[in-house]
């Protein structure tokens, strides 16, 4: 059986503004990658942090918060205490440890929030001024939408490194 190319490389996906491909692309692509790790990381290893790393459940709790933190700004709102309660809590396992399939499920749930929300967006709205935490800092709806989709890329893969670490420790 052919393994299937990279999302980026199946072609557009109807009903997304052009201009937010990539970034479409790059949420879909980090939802494929997330359950590829939800079949391999054994739950002795979603909290583990290989010389002190960032466990594997962090990166992947981080990107739906971080996902769901930038695409409110993109809105043009702020963040709310939920959020900011989120954010503090990102690295912490809990008692007892959250599940890898819960911490999924939950980056899943961010992605295809984040999707709607993407889809909703008109190229009109790409170069509006948006400001960005309680300092405000400038940028725009493409910025924060193509930081968004980055960033979430970044951390999949620093979690499927640290899955790839841990299953040669072993």
């Amino acid at each position: 059986m052919t393994e299937r190319p990279e999302v980026w490389l199946r072609g557009r996906v109807d009903g997304y503004e052009p201009l937010l491909m990539p970034a479409v692309h790059a949420l879909l692509q980090v939802r494929e990658d997330i359950e590829r790790l939800r079949a391999r990381v054994p739950p002795a290893q979603v909290w583990m942090r290989p010389g002190g790393a960032a466990s594997i459940g962090f990166h992947v709790r981080h990107t739906a918060g971080a996902l769901d933190r930038l695409l409110t700004y993109a809105r043009g709102q702020a963040l709310d205490e939920r959020q900011r309660t989120a954010l503090a809590n990102e690295e912490e396992p809990g008692e007892p440890p959250v599940p890898f399939d819960t911490v999924a499920d939950d980056a899943v749930a961010g992605i295809d929030r984040a999707l709607v929300q993407l889809r909703a967006t008109a190229g009109a709205e790409l170069l509006e001024e948006r400001r960005v935490g309680r300092a405000g800092l400038p940028s725009n709806v493409i910025g924060l939408i193509f930081h968004a989709a980055e960033h979430s890329t970044r951390h999949i893969g620093q979690a499927i490194t640290t899955a790839r670490i841990l299953a040669g420790s072993g």
